[in-house]
């Protein structure tokens, strides 16, 4: 089925998935008015509807087949790598606990004032990210403390998770490590300084607006209702090293592992929890991952059958046939990637697939590799950085469940401040110089 100008109906599995997971949302919180309406919706089941979808989708491809090629797809190195981080994330969680994260975020609001926490947890998320160049890890690291923070300042845990995504995905749009960094710059030919110099002017703008934006709402919304209680600095050390470490560069397997063994040393030296109960957390951590984990298996089988069906074909031909120009190229390619995101909900993946086409409109419209590099980087993440069921979103509410905070992905969109800046820094880029 695959030909150049693709297939459209391919793309129908897609559809299904957004029109059954918004609508339901919608239909629950506002039509049914379910309490975290959006929180009930179980992800994982619609996108296994949406699987079977393009299962039943080209007959002429037989079953096994079809399971073949999704197996292909989920054993994408990319995604095992995702798989492992979830898993090590709950791990990490699981064996810090509460008690770490409040000590953090106790210790935080001691010395600086908390009107301005949300703020800090923007600046330190933007940190973290450049140094490990991943804004999953950055995410597992700090939405601990972010809870902590919510429930000592009076800020509500949406701001503050929003706080911490937003910072992520500055480090992942402009880390040399980054795996979209990596991918960008390989696919259009062009060298990882050049194409940082170039986004660097659109990211920085748009932190800088961010930050301001923060800040200002933070001093308008605080009631002066910090409640700062006793905490162990002992139980900080887990959080200082993979910090510390996440801010060096150090890989995010290593930190998150320094925090696992330094983190059950110190529970067990302190008496906190038993040898036994150490092992339970571990397990629960693990669990709090499943949802997350399934849906990038799922999301990486589906699009496994979609792109030998020809859909993401068509949707290439389409972004090619449309725009026109040296602008309209530049749009044509941040939207490209953007549409390519929304179908797999990986960032990286979606640059991978959109690195062709977007060379051949580059040559055709005379546009630098550094230039198309840096919009297929920063499009990535403004989409990754504001859907509901990306990685970045499971990760912080999964972290947040584990520690006894429920948050739906649509309570937290409105706070996610810096993609929308980040979207209009883009815009005026694209259109302006």
């Amino acid at each position: 089925m695959n030909n150049e100008k693709g297939n459209p109906k391919a793309l129908i599995p897609i559809l299904v998935f957004l029109v059954l997971y918004l609508g339901l949302g919608i239909l629950f919180e506002y039509g049914i008015k379910i309490p975290m309406g959006f929180y009930n919706i179980p992800i994982v089941v619609i996108f296994l509807i949406a699987l079977l979808v393009a299962c039943v989708q080209n007959p002429d491809l037989k079953l096994n087949d079809k399971i073949t090629l999704m197996g292909k797809g989920v054993g994408d190195p990319n995604i095992i790598t995702m798989i492992l981080i979830f898993m090590a994330a709950g791990i990490f969680v699981g064996v810090v606990g509460r008690s770490s994260a409040n000590s953090v975020a106790y210790f935080i609001l001691s010395i600086i004032p908390a009107k301005f926490s949300v703020a800090v947890l923007f600046i330190v998320s933007c940190f973290v990210s450049v140094a490990m160049g991943t804004s999953v890890g950055t995410i597992t690291l700090i939405t601990p403390i972010a809870v902590a923070v919510a429930n000592a300042s009076g800020f509500s845990l949406p701001l503050c998770i929003g706080s911490v995504m937003g910072g992520a995905m500055f480090g992942d749009n402009l880390s040399f490590i980054s795996d979209t960094t990596i991918a960008a710059c390989n696919g259009q030919g062009c060298e990882m300084k050049d194409k940082f110099k170039e986004n660097f002017w659109i990211a920085f703008p748009a932190a800088l607006l961010t930050l301001i934006i923060l800040v200002v709402f933070s001093l308008c919304t605080y009631n002066g209702g910090a409640v700062i209680e006793e905490y162990d600095l002992i139980k900080i050390i887990p959080y200082i090293l993979v910090l510390v470490c996440g801010i060096v560069g150090i890989n995010v397997f290593v930190v998150l592992i320094i925090g696992i063994v330094s983190g059950i040393i110190i529970m067990l030296a302190t008496g906190s929890v038993a040898a036994t109960e150490i092992l339970t957390n571990m397990g629960n951590g693990c669990t709090g991952m499943f949802e997350t984990t399934m849906v990038a298996i799922l999301v990486s089988a589906l699009c496994a059958l979609i792109t030998e069906y020809g859909g993401f074909d068509a949707l290439l031909h389409w972004i090619k046939s449309v725009f026109k120009g040296k602008k309209g190229g530049l749009l044509g390619m941040g939207l490209l990637v953007g549409a390519m995101d929304i179908a797999t909900a990986n960032n990286t993946v979606a640059i991978v697939i959109a690195n062709p086409i977007a060379k051949q409109m580059s040559e055709l419209y005379g546009i630098s590799n550094k230039k198309a590099a840096s919009i297929l980087d920063t499009f990535s993440c403004i989409f990754q950085g504001v859907i509901p069921y990306g990685a970045q979103m499971l990760v912080a509410i999964s972290a947040a469940a584990t520690l006894g905070a429920n948050v739906s992905a649509f309570e937290v969109l409105p706070f996610l401040f810096y993609p929308y800046a980040l979207l209009i820094s883009s815009l005026v880029f694209l259109f302006f110089f």
